[in-house]
């Protein structure tokens, strides 16, 4: 296959490379692509390397169980849209800007030069692990809330957590689709208010702790020292943070928001309208799934998505870009 440029000049608008956060994660992924892509392969080496354990076996051959473990499915999911965007760089395409769902953000930060590879899955990790610890099995939980106006449902979680029941907004993922989290006891009272409130539906979450949500602090002051003990950089293509929505290229800047990121809501959709507004035409999910591909055409019908799992979806996008070109 021919490449474009080295420069992604050819296109008119702006392209933001996305990455999936943890729910994306499927046994096999990259697997195809490891198999007979040097490359691919040698990120999944790296991999387990920094690890001391075959993180590349449990990806490929599962069981989808221990994947879906929050300290199993972060590195995992990681290595797996770094290994994919590896294959996909060969073809030239930049991207303009760079933006990651929670766990994905550390994904787009080693795309954007602002942390290596080894690094990144030492740091997630251990990130893992903190989340994991940091709230008592069954003490805290999450819910997604559809069909309900953010400045309602903040409302309803305000109300519950000044009775002493903690919760709050944790993702907003774009319009009519906004996940809570905090205390179990929180997010049930929350969810029968937002419903008597006019939510259409409330589903519970299974994961395994309230992320995103002021329960995670513990987690966040254990995690600050882990980001000390690694080089962070200054981004060399902006990253569009979780926390604040806005583009960050300093190394100073990245390693606050990494922190205040696991205890904060990852504002999706105000990050995909600011892309939009910073005139992104293209956006493409680099990583196993097409979630948030989906999640950008709530936001914006009109806004072209291409989502790059494996060879076959590579090439698409690649020929439908190159055909624009000429």
């Amino acid at each position: 296959m021919d490449k474009i440029n080295d420069k992604g000049e050819s296109f008119m608008g702006k392209i933001a490379f996305l990455f999936p956060g943890q729910g994306s994660q499927t046994v096999g992924m990259g697997q195809a692509l490891a198999q007979s892509e040097q490359e691919v392969s040698e990120t999944f080496t790296k991999a387990d390397e920094v690890l001391g354990e075959s993180l590349s076996h449990l990806i490929f051959e599962g069981p989808q169980e221990k994947l879906t473990l929050t300290t199993n499915a972060q590195p995992a999911l990681l290595t797996t849209s770094i290994a994919i965007l590896e294959y996909f760089s060969q073809f030239g395409i930049k991207p303009d800007f760079t933006a990651g769902h929670s766990l994905g953000e550390y994904s787009a930060l080693v795309a954007s030069g602002a942390l290596s590879f080894e690094d990144a899955v030492h740091a997630v990790r251990k990130r893992g692990e903190f989340m994991e610890e940091a709230v008592p099995n069954g003490e805290g939980t999450m819910a997604a809330v559809l069909g309900m106006d953010r400045d309602k449902l903040m409302d309803v979680t305000e109300t519950v957590s000044a009775g002493g029941n903690p919760v709050q907004l944790a993702n907003l993922n774009c319009p009519g689709q906004i996940v809570i989290s905090g205390s179990k006891a929180g997010v049930e009272e929350a969810a029968v208010k937002a419903k008597e409130a006019g939510a259409k539906r409330v589903i519970p979450l299974d994961v395994s702790g309230p992320f995103h949500s002021s329960l995670m602090k513990p987690a966040a002051e254990r995690f600050e020292a882990v980001l000390d003990s690694i080089s962070l950089k200054d981004a060399s293509i902006p990253v569009i943070g979780n926390v604040t929505a806005e583009p960050m290229t300093e190394a100073a800047e990245i390693k606050k928001r990494l922190v205040e990121q696991l205890y904060s809501p990852v504002l999706w959709e105000d990050s995909v309208s600011k892309m939009l507004e910073l005139g992104v035409d293209t956006f493409i999910e680099i990583g196993p799934g097409k979630v948030l591909s989906g999640l950008v055409k709530k936001v914006n019908r009109s806004a072209r998505t291409f989502a790059i799992y494996d060879a076959e979806t590579c090439g698409a996008a690649v020929t439908a870009l190159k055909e624009e070109k000429e």
